[in-house]
């Protein structure tokens, strides 16, 4: 969902092959992209006017017919995300579609209108699991690839990390790839981090989706192996050993804590989670997406994760409720090494700089900037009733900034939805493709409608993704977010 590939490939007689492409981010690189609104559903984003600047553009939704493809539907509660720049300057969007189960591939023009799509792995592959957050290895950014990581989180039985190559033929979207060296979770995400960390390690962090009423249990679990190897490694998971830490909110705002990671050798998600608490992995309630932070070699190896929360009496002095996001400053030498871990922003302290947090999600990392997306659990409690909203974290000054929030009173007077205390929609799939694309500051960012329905009374579910009888009706939205600052 977060990286970005400066590769391209090309298509010849079905068979797709890669070819290299000119890495250099300079202006003619986006002459002939055209932002604007290629979709048919309006703008239900609404800026804060502290960014009355960014543009916004609907690029695709469950409603649009694409024109080399008019049967293919754009399914229900996409979610992660990766794009390629093709060799012929034509782009590629791998896209996580979670409640049909399956994972897409859309072909947008030279002027990145979507023209084309189609499943390359679906419900039959995944075992009816939801693919989520995912992620891009690339050669560029990770010495290796290209591959596109996603999660099993909820619904089937694959609750493990799937490996799929985007460059794979539709025909084999049936045919899974799973890395069971990193173990079963409910995986939220698998995110491996710049090569540029370690000189000859691959380093993939994993979050973990456990919800339970009684103890943390979501873990953040780390795999590595020698540069390039995703089966032969070690799997870890993250303790915190400063004395007094039991719980995760025993860990204040702003205080940095000494961690470490101990290895773990069980793969099935039961005797994982035993092995875990039996050797003192911290739990957080409900561990959600990861990404870690672009620039230096220092950079690369401080990582940050949402903790959405869980509203549950049981919870109450060891979870968190209203979510949280960590940061995690990993060892120089050793990535198994002595670590640092600091709760940077805390949504249960009610009257500090997070007191609007409700159930934040995902994140998105830049060198300088952390983008925070929510996925609203429910809790409209004082300051967190609102809708999903996304928000800005300046990793330098620690500033954080409410940038946009869906705008769902708009929506259901249109017929998009019901209201966001009834239906609350889901920002998620936040990548940067400033340099993919070659326009500066621009994203794509999506939102789950939960509450929007066909008007046919059908469902916004694409067979060739996701056969089955009952599915999610629900339909989703692709943006570009033009001006936001890296």
């Amino acid at each position: 969902m977060k990286n970005l590939l400066k590769l391209g490939f090309l298509g010849v007689c079905g068979v797709i092959t890669l070819a290299s492409c000119d890495s250099d981010s300079s202006p003619s690189r986006g002459d002939l992209v055209e932002l604007k609104a290629y979709s048919k559903t309006p703008n239900f984003l609404k800026l804060e006017s502290a960014f009355s600047g960014v543009k916004i553009y609907p690029l695709l939704s469950s409603e649009d017919q694409l024109a080399d493809t008019p049967n293919f539907v754009y399914g229900s509660m996409a979610d992660g995300a990766g794009l390629l720049r093709n060799s012929d300057g034509t782009f590629t969007l791998i896209n996580n579609i979670e409640a049909d189960y399956s994972i897409a591939r859309i072909q947008l023009d030279k002027t990145f209108k979507p023209v084309e799509g189609e499943y390359i792995l679906n419900a039959n592959a995944t075992a009816s699991t939801a693919q989520c957050s995912g992620s891009l290895i690339t050669e560029e950014e990770h010495g290796f690839g290209p591959l596109y990581l996603s999660g099993g989180e909820w619904g089937g039985a694959s609750k493990g990390v799937f490996a799929t190559n985007p460059l794979k033929s539709a025909s084999a979207a049936s045919t899974p790839r799973m890395l069971t060296a990193m173990g079963q979770w409910s995986t939220e995400n698998a995110v491996a981090i710049g090569k540029n960390a370690y000189a000859d390690k691959t380093v993939v962090f994993i979050g973990d989706d456990h919800s339970d009423n009684e103890v943390p249990s979501g873990q953040l679990g780390m795999y590595v192996g020698d540069r390039g190897d995703l089966e032969g490694g070690k799997l870890y998971g993250l303790k915190v050993t400063s004395e007094g830490i039991m719980y995760e909110v025993d860990m204040e705002e702003g205080t940095t804590y000494n961690a470490s990671f101990v290895e773990l050798t069980e793969k099935n998600i039961d005797l994982l989670d035993a092995e875990a608490k039996e050797k003192g992995v911290m739990g957080f309630s409900r561990l959600e997406d990861i990404d870690w932070r672009r620039g230096s070699a220092m950079n690369n190896r401080e990582i940050y994760f949402c903790v959405t929360g869980r509203k549950k009496d049981g919870l109450v002095g060891k979870g968190s409720i209203y979510g949280r996001v960590y940061k995690v400053a990993l060892n120089e030498t050793d990535p198994t090494g002595a670590a640092k871990i600091t709760c940077v922003l805390d949504g249960d302290k009610l009257t500090g700089k997070a007191k609007l947090f409700h159930s934040p999600d995902n994140i998105l990392v830049t060198e300088n900037y952390a983008y925070i997306q929510e996925d609203p659990n429910g809790y409209f409690d004082g300051e967190k009733n609102h809708a999903a909203s996304l928000y800005q974290y300046n990793l330098n000054t620690g500033e954080l900034k409410k940038v946009l929030e869906c705008d769902q009173v708009a929506a259901s007077t249109q017929g998009y939805g019901a209201s966001y205390q009834d239906k609350a929609w889901e920002i998620t799939g936040m990548i940067d493709i400033s340099e993919t694309i070659g326009v500066s500051n621009t994203f794509l960012l999506i939102t789950q409608n939960h509450g929007w329905e066909p008007a046919n009374g059908g469902a916004f579910t694409d067979p060739m993704a996701n056969d089955a009888a009952e599915t999610r009706k629900e339909g989703s939205q692709l943006y570009v977010i033009q001006g936001l600052n890296r």
